[in-house]
Protein backbone atom coordinates (compact mmCIF):
# COMPACT_ATOMS: atom_id res chain seq x y z
CA UNK A 1 0.00 0.00 0.00
CA UNK A 2 2.24 3.21 -0.56
CA UNK A 3 1.53 6.62 0.51
CA UNK A 4 1.48 8.91 -3.10
CA UNK A 5 2.63 12.37 -3.57
CA UNK A 6 -1.25 13.19 -4.45
CA UNK A 7 -2.84 11.24 -0.53
CA UNK A 8 -0.12 13.55 0.93
CA UNK A 9 -0.90 16.32 -1.00
CA UNK A 10 -5.06 15.45 0.09
CA UNK A 11 -3.62 15.32 3.92
CA UNK A 12 -2.25 18.85 3.26
CA UNK A 13 -5.39 20.37 1.18
CA UNK A 14 -7.63 18.91 4.17
CA UNK A 15 -5.30 20.30 7.05
CA UNK A 16 -5.16 23.65 5.58
CA UNK A 17 -8.86 23.68 5.20
CA UNK A 18 -9.67 22.73 8.76
CA UNK A 19 -7.99 25.83 9.73
CA UNK A 20 -9.38 28.37 7.37
CA UNK A 21 -12.87 27.11 7.55
CA UNK A 22 -13.53 23.75 8.77
CA UNK A 23 -13.82 20.27 7.18
CA UNK A 24 -17.45 18.44 7.10
CA UNK A 25 -18.48 15.53 8.41
CA UNK A 26 -17.17 13.49 5.50
CA UNK A 27 -13.92 15.51 4.72
CA UNK A 28 -12.85 15.17 8.66
CA UNK A 29 -13.22 11.09 7.94
CA UNK A 30 -11.36 10.70 4.78
CA UNK A 31 -8.63 12.92 6.79
CA UNK A 32 -8.75 10.47 9.60
CA UNK A 33 -8.34 8.03 7.16
CA UNK A 34 -5.55 9.21 4.91
CA UNK A 35 -3.40 9.69 8.20
CA UNK A 36 -4.00 6.82 9.25
CA UNK A 37 -2.81 4.85 6.49
CA UNK A 38 0.18 7.62 5.83
CA UNK A 39 1.32 6.81 9.67
CA UNK A 40 1.12 2.75 8.95
CA UNK A 41 2.62 3.49 5.81
CA UNK A 42 5.87 5.08 7.81
CA UNK A 43 5.82 2.44 10.50
CA UNK A 44 6.54 -0.37 7.42
CA UNK A 45 9.15 1.37 6.10
CA UNK A 46 10.51 1.63 9.43
CA UNK A 47 10.46 -1.87 10.56
CA UNK A 48 11.26 -2.29 7.00
CA UNK A 49 14.60 -0.41 7.26
CA UNK A 50 15.46 -1.62 10.87
CA UNK A 51 14.95 -5.20 9.69
CA UNK A 52 18.25 -5.20 8.10
CA UNK A 53 20.00 -3.07 10.60
CA UNK A 54 22.94 -5.44 12.39
CA UNK A 55 24.80 -4.93 15.26
CA UNK A 56 28.29 -5.96 16.40
CA UNK A 57 28.98 -7.05 20.05
CA UNK A 58 32.21 -6.26 21.63
CA UNK A 59 33.08 -10.07 20.99
CA UNK A 60 33.02 -9.11 16.96
CA UNK A 61 29.68 -11.12 16.47
CA UNK A 62 27.56 -9.70 14.61
CA UNK A 63 23.04 -9.75 15.04
CA UNK A 64 20.86 -8.67 12.74
CA UNK A 65 18.12 -6.67 14.76
CA UNK A 66 15.46 -8.27 13.00
CA UNK A 67 16.18 -11.54 14.70
CA UNK A 68 17.18 -10.31 18.52
CA UNK A 69 13.79 -8.45 18.33
CA UNK A 70 11.92 -11.37 17.65
CA UNK A 71 13.80 -13.27 20.59
CA UNK A 72 12.44 -10.42 22.66
CA UNK A 73 16.00 -9.62 23.99
CA UNK A 74 17.14 -6.44 25.13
Amino acid sequence: MGVTEATIARINELYRKSKQEGLTNEEAMEQARLRKEYIQAVHENLRGMLNNVQIQNPDGTIVDLKRKADKGEK
